[in-house]
Parts: C-alpha cells; sequence; structure tokens
C-alpha cells in the first residue's frame, strides 16, 4: 500500500509527446544537406520541367509561399518522403528513437482519389511547363491553382498528424526550425520550440540554437523521467524483496 501511494502521488508530466521536424532540426542547418536538397530541386525543375535557369529561385520562392514547399506546388515531394526519413534518422542513430513517423505518405497516400484535376493541374503533370505557364506562375497577382498536397505549415496537416498519432496537442511539445510551421503548431494548441534560433519571439515558447541544448533548456523532461524511473525502481524492490514471517 504505501508503494502504491507513492505512485499515486507522483506528479503527472506536463507533456505526453515529443514532436519532432527532422530536416534542419534533428540535424543542424551547417550540415550541407538542406544545401544539396535544394540544388536537386533546383536542376529537376530546369532539366525535367524546362525551367529557365533565371525563372527558378522565382518560382521556388513563389512555390513554397503558396504550397509550403516548392516540390508540393510541384506536385511532387521528395525531401520528407519516407526514404528520406529513415536515412536521416538511421545515420543520425536515431532509428529507434522515435514511436513512429509521420511523414509524406502518411497524410498524402497513393490511393488518394480526391485530387482536384483542373487545368492548371494538369498542366503540372507534364514532363515541360510551357513559357506561358512558368509566366504565369511566377506573377505575384496570379491566384495559383489548389494543390491536393497536405504538409506543413497548414492547419490540415497538423489536424492529420494530431489525429493518426492520437496525441493531445495541449500535451505535446513540436520542434521545428520553421517559424511558419511553429506559427500554425502554435494556433493549433502545440507548445513550441524553435530550433536554429537563440532568440524567443511571438508563438515560440522556447529557442534552441542546438537540439543537444534540450536537456539544459528542458530539465523538467529528464526530472520527470527521472521521477517514474525511481517510482518503478521502488516498485520493483518492493515486489522482489521476500517477506518472513
Amino acid at each position: 500500500m504505501e508503494y502504491e501511494d507513492r505512485y499515486q502521488h507522483v506528479p503527472k508530466p506536463k507533456y505526453d509527446c515529443l514532436l519532432f521536424d527532422v530536416d534542419d532540426t534533428l540535424y543542424p542547418l551547417h550540415s550541407g544537406l538542406s544545401d544539396q536538397v535544394t540544388k536537386n530541386i533546383i536542376e529537376y525543375m530546369n532539366t525535367k520541367l524546362g525551367i529557365p535557369e533565371d525563372k527558378v529561385p522565382e518560382m521556388c520562392v513563389r512555390l513554397y509561399k503558396e504550397y509550403g514547399t516548392t516540390m508540393a506546388g510541384l506536385r511532387i515531394f521528395s525531401n520528407a518522403n519516407e526514404e528520406h526519413v529513415e536515412t536521416v534518422l538511421g545515420r543520425l542513430g536515431l532509428e529507434d528513437c522515435f514511436e513512429g513517423v509521420i511523414c509524406f505518405e502518411t497524410l498524402n497516400p497513393i490511393n488518394k482519389t480526391d485530387a482536384p484535376d483542373n487545368e492548371d493541374n494538369a498542366n503540372l503533370k507534364g514532363s515541360k511547363l510551357s513559357t506561358d505557364f512558368i509566366e504565369k506562375f511566377c506573377a505575384t497577382s496570379q491566384v495559383l491553382p489548389k494543390t491536393p498536397v497536405v504538409c506543413k505549415p497548414f492547419e490540415y496537416a497538423f489536424e492529420q498528424a494530431f489525429k493518426i498519432a492520437k496525441i493531445n496537442p495541449q500535451r505535446t511539445l513540436f520542434f521545428d526550425d520553421s517559424i511558419r510551421n511553429l506559427q500554425t503548431g502554435k494556433g493549433m494548441g502545440l507548445h513550441t520550440i524553435w530550433v536554429g534560433s537563440s532568440h524567443r519571439t511571438k508563438d515560440v515558447d522556447y529557442a534552441l540554437e542546438s537540439i543537444h541544448n534540450m536537456r539544459e533548456a528542458l530539465p523538467e523532461l529528464w526530472e520527470a523521467i527521472e521521477t517514474m524511473e525511481e517510482v518503478h525502481y521502488s516498485e520493483m524492490v518492493a515486489m522482489e524483496t521476500p517477506v518472513r514471517a
């Protein structure tokens, strides 16, 4: 009874879930991986879609602002798919550290049939984009077509992630390097941590220059774990200690 009472009086941890972005969060921006991904995107747009090299940067910015990622705007996705996530976690030695992974395929199942099929989206399916189409996309006054791709920073992506992972956003810490993602996450009820910055701003609860500063910035996470481990150990001792008459 004594150990049961002790367990019942252990304060409940503030957070039930830690939700991590992968790219530029679990590894630093200066690793060069993001630069290589950007280079691959630019090369694809230029060589595969026929977009003039001088138009690529402008299109990248416009698509990023409108769709969350450049590749989502182009109806393809490579920098956060399942294979990429598995590779990154493997290289970091973190493949066994997460209960689950929510990636592009999770939010965008292959058998999805509700994708819009208007003329603009049909143009994106071609191997080459026309000059008129490129100019249209670069025109800031032009309203771009909707995309069926679900991704951050849009609220629906967060809603789906909460549903899939069965998490309560009010009891979840969200780590990301993108202020846009953090702003949406905060609006959805998440506790937010800006990785790669030392300055807090609106919609940011904590700021970490590196993911390796977690213990220093959030000691309560380790304190909660240590408390639970102490109680568990006490229970084990109580169960294994023989009682003699």
